[in-house]
């Protein structure tokens, strides 16, 4: 079975998203964007199966400026706040945390 392709999105891809591009790519294919900087692109939406946000303010905006792709595309919330600094082992704990809500540990979806 392919491996799911999840897309972390979160404001600048400097700490959380770009944590969990890396912490999660041995059991997903993983890619990070940002929404104010290494912008997310329309062609990234296209690659994902699933889009995960660290706010849910960043899916609001996703779905203004892609609003077809929004409606397309299966988009979660991690609830991860913009408090932590990049592969702190704080950020990864909650990473892991906020992910066992939707994934089995072998990369399956809860939902």
């Amino acid at each position: 079975m392919d491996k799911l392709k999840l897309l972390f999105i979160c404001s600048m891809n400097l700490h959380r998203s770009k944590t969990a591009e890396e912490k999660f790519r041995n059991v997903f294919e993983t890619r990070s964007k940002g929404l104010s900087d290494k912008l997310v692109k329309e062609d990234d939406l296209d690659w994902a199966d699933v889009v995960l946000v660290m706010e849910d303010d960043h899916r609001k905006e996703l779905g203004l400026r892609f609003p077809q792709k929004y409606l397309e595309k299966r988009i979660l919330c991690l609830d991860v706040p913009d408090i932590y600094l990049y592969n702190s082992p704080p950020l990864v704990e909650v990473l892991e945390e906020r992910m066992d809500r939707y994934f089995t540990k072998d990369g399956k979806p809860k939902y």
